[in-house]
């Protein structure tokens, strides 16, 4: 868009400029009912705006019709739950309710805006110090003079003691601060935290519209984004990554060849580990640079890049410092590995699923569209019942890893009881 942007109407103008070319909720795909949630929410949070008066409390968000100070955006892996977030803050920001070009909206969206603050972690948890400094700045007018937005994207890590010191914020909240909590369930918030939020839950996008994007967007051609999309199982992300990169398409390709693999123990034993090493690399794959920019920042930011060693004191601090961030670096690490090895239990139980589908005769599509004839065959060869119980060794695996049993531990059980289901049906 060029040239000067006339003065919208807050109830007006401003729906069908957003309307038009969609605006900052184009990466909500198949999420209109969110939409129309937020596009409303926006519309009355502007009204409000632009009718406070300065000596009143009246801008509260809480005090407009279908907006509220704080927000719980659930949905599943891949839904979309941060770019709804950020597209919330850069609606509310902006003049126009998220037209999706002026500089607020890119500020937002790209998490530079000075009245928006993100924040989301690669550790197993959100800790105390972090969210103190968030409800210190809750308490702070904008700079603008429209929001002060704090978006949470990883409120279901949330400590107990982060928890307590976010609940006092939710509870008196300043004006024109608004909170938005990001988490996959509703179960996964605190309480007393969802109990002070307004709810809004995201859909699994459908297959053909997360296709529609990947072949709109990336260029990705009929077919790849087919593949991809249900390969994905309605995660956005995942499916980006299926249709752009080939080694992710091979390492779920070699996932999805354990369940031929499991002949004996010992090929039991072999597919654990196979599954751990290629969990453990993709780790390291995604963690390799970004440890490395951290410790250089560090070493600079200690006069280490240019030989100043600074004396015994500082150098002490800098081990200090090294040891903490060391210790960061591998809890991500852990959580890179854990999160790479729960997407491969995934397209397992997707796998089993697909079985079951071809079993019972049930006619729904397959996930796993191009393995077809061998999931025919082992539908052939395996009852529905025992399927399932092949389903349950994987969920119960899944469990075992989040309770930090040791993923090597977790893996050879879960392979060694689909093996012994397999084995009680014949070859």
């Amino acid at each position: 868009m060029s040239g000067p942007v006339p003065e919208a109407d807050p109830l007006t103008d401003a729906a069908d400029v957003v309307a038009a070319g969609e605006g900052v909720w184009a990466d909500l795909v198949g999420q209109e009912p969110t939409i129309a949630a937020l596009r409303a929410a926006t519309q009355a949070a502007a009204a409000r705006i632009a009718g406070r008066s300065a000596d009143s409390d009246t801008g509260r968000a809480g005090s407009a019709a279908g907006m509220s100070h704080a927000w719980l955006i659930t949905g599943p892996p891949g839904s979309g739950r941060s770019n709804a977030a950020r597209a919330f803050a850069a609606a509310l920001e902006c003049e126009r309710q998220g037209c999706g070009e002026c500089s607020a909206c890119r500020t937002a969206l790209a998490g530079t805006h000075p009245d928006v603050t993100l924040i989301r972690t690669d550790q197993l948890s959100l800790r105390v110090d972090e969210i103190r400094e968030l409800v210190r700045k809750s308490a702070m007018s904008p700079v603008g003079r429209r929001w002060q937005i704090l978006v949470v994207e990883d409120a279901d890590r949330l400590t107990e003691q982060a928890a307590d010191a976010l609940l006092k914020s939710l509870e008196e909240p300043a004006a024109r601060t608004v909170w938005l909590l990001c988490a996959p369930t509703v179960e996964d918030a605190v309480p007393t935290i969802r109990s002070r939020c307004r709810l809004l839950v995201l859909r699994t996008p459908p297959t053909e519209a997360v296709a529609e994007v990947l072949r709109r967007r990336y260029d990705v051609d009929a077919e790849l984004a087919s593949f991809a999309a249900r390969a994905s199982q309605g995660h956005i992300g995942r499916a980006r990554a299926l249709a752009t990169k080939p080694e992710v398409r091979e390492l779920r390709a070699q996932v999805l060849a354990v369940p031929r693999q499991l002949g004996d123990l010992a090929g039991c034993m072999n597919a654990a580990a196979s599954l751990v090493r290629l969990a453990a690399d993709e780790a390291r794959a995604a963690t390799t640079e970004l440890d490395a920019a951290e410790k250089a920042e560090l070493e600079h930011a200690y006069g280490m890049s240019t030989g100043n060693r600074g004396g015994r004191g500082r150098s002490r601090q800098l081990q200090s410092v090294q040891k903490e961030l060391d210790d960061q670096q591998k809890v991500r690490a852990k959580r890179f590995q854990r999160d790479s090895l729960d997407r491969a239990l995934l397209d397992l139980v997707a796998y089993y699923r697909d079985v079951l589908v071809v079993a019972m005769q049930a006619g729904a599509p397959l996930v796993n569209e191009e393995l077809r004839a061998e999931i025919g065959a082992r539908a052939a060869t395996t009852p529905p019942e025992e399927v399932l119980r092949h389903i349950d060794a994987i969920l119960a695996c899944r469990e075992a890893i989040t309770a930090n049993v040791a993923p090597l531990l977790a893996m050879e059980s879960m392979l060694i009881s689909l093996r012994q289901s397999s084995s009680r049906q014949g070859p």
